[in-house]
């Protein structure tokens, strides 16, 4: 687990500007130990919303205060939704991020060999697909740092949607792929078909009793992830529905198992 020397207090900077995508600028919030010592994990952590939206608030105060009060540098981000862009832009957006992330490790505090990828539902997506398509040109997208690594050292989905399939179609879901996407899209677009020995390790979280995106998916990620030999942990939560995590209870537990994880995976001195 990350060091906390006499950190009583969480920096944070709003709406800072990573790159020009499309036609707005592509913003995020950083929240960092006030005292870290030395270089920490960077995680970036972005939100949900169906692909309708991604509002950086919700994320906040869930993860981006009590994961820096553990020591982490927590870039909270956002991504152009299907009505902004045409995929693979919300994809590039993710890159784009880390890429920004790495490019500035020594301004935020970042150490650049620990980038950590996490997001919630539409977020937890994102997160795993750049985890798993780690070089795959398509999807890194033209703007901002390019040539700069997009690598991360490790994945977090909570409630994540693993396999697009599942969302084309829904009217509460936006269309992402837009409203006829291939077969070869929807493939590729989907975290579960790009798992591969090389992903990094990954920690997927979530309740039973979500009826937004059903806890069997997550199941066969992990079961997925596990035979393909990549480390994972899996974390269910009985009886919890898709928006668990916003009890102040589960988000100390969230923040916790992320904790326990990374100091597991990464080189974190206790």
């Amino acid at each position: 687990m990350v060091q906390q020397p006499n950190m009583s207090e969480v920096k944070i900077d709003e709406d800072i500007v990573v790159a020009r995508a499309g036609d707005r600028n592509l913003m995020v919030d950083v929240f960092r130990p006030a005292r870290p010592s030395g270089l920490v994990p960077g995680i970036l952590f972005l939100p949900g919303g169906s692909w309708f939206t991604a509002n950086r608030s919700s994320i906040k105060d869930r993860f981006g205060v009590p994961l820096a009060e553990k020591g982490y540098v927590c870039v909270v981000g956002e991504y152009r939704v299907a009505s902004e862009a045409p995929w693979p832009a919300q994809i590039q957006d993710v890159k784009t991020i880390i890429r920004w992330m790495r490019a500035n490790s020594s301004k935020w505090g970042i150490n650049p060999s620990e980038i950590v990828a996490a997001g919630k539902s539409a977020g937890g997506h994102l997160a795993l697909l750049a985890a798993a398509t780690q070089g795959v040109r398509e999807f890194e997208g033209n703007v901002g740092n390019v040539g700069v690594s997009s690598e991360v050292c490790a994945v977090v989905g909570v409630a994540p949607v693993v396999d697009i399939s599942w969302a084309v179609g829904r009217d509460d879901l936006a269309p992402l792929l837009g409203k006829d996407p291939t077969p070869e899209m929807i493939m590729s677009a989907s975290p579960i078909e790009n798992v591969q020995r090389d992903n990094p390790p990954t920690l997927l979280i979530q309740g039973t009793s979500d009826n937004r995106v059903h806890h069997s998916m997550t199941v066969s990620m992990y079961q997925k992830l596990e035979q393909a030999g990549v480390p994972v942990d899996l974390h269910l939560y009985a009886g919890q529905d898709h928006s668990f995590e916003s009890d102040p209870k589960f988000i100390q537990a969230i923040v916790g198992a992320i904790d326990l994880f990374l100091s597991r995976f990464l080189r974190i001195k206790d």
